[in-house]
């Protein structure tokens, strides 16, 4: 039942994000299905114990592969797809409760999760751009083999 609960959440996030971001109607259910494969892949590589950093990472380079498909396939920019797909993998209620602690004046357990919510951002813009640059070198590699 977990399994249903997170498709329907991180779909329905997702898709909200794109109503907020103003994506085409036309693409708003592919957006969403974006964003449902990325948390999934999240949520059954944390299960299976890999870290969360590393997960993210794998999360986030999937989303950007599935959006460069998506993009290719419906004639669509790429960015429509990865970044209301990217959503559920951003860190906001680690950086709330980083927040919150400051606030709180417990330094020691904020500098701990501000460093773990900086890891989580950056390992989604590196897997944003690693994928990015894994597409350019296919495409670059095609294209001087057909001259």
């Amino acid at each position: 039942m977990m399994i249903i609960e997170q498709l329907l959440t991180s779909f329905i996030s997702t898709a909200g994000f794109g109503i907020l971001f103003n994506v085409p109607k036309q693409t708003l259910l592919k957006c969403g299905l974006v964003g449902m494969l990325g948390w999934i892949m999240y949520v059954i590589l944390v299960k299976e114990g890999v870290d969360v950093v590393m997960a993210t990472l794998a999360a986030s380079f999937f989303v950007a592969v599935i959006s460069q498909i998506f993009a290719k396939r419906y004639k669509s920019p790429v960015i429509i797809f990865s970044v209301a797909g990217i959503i559920p993998l951003v860190p906001g209620g680690l950086a709330y409760d980083t927040m919150r602690h400051f606030v709180e004046n417990d330094y020691n357990t904020a500098i701990t999760l501000a460093a773990k919510a900086t890891m989580l951002s950056g390992a989604i813009g590196m897997g944003l751009v690693f994928s990015e640059v894994v597409n350019q070198t296919i495409r670059n590699t095609k294209f001087s083999i057909h001259r």
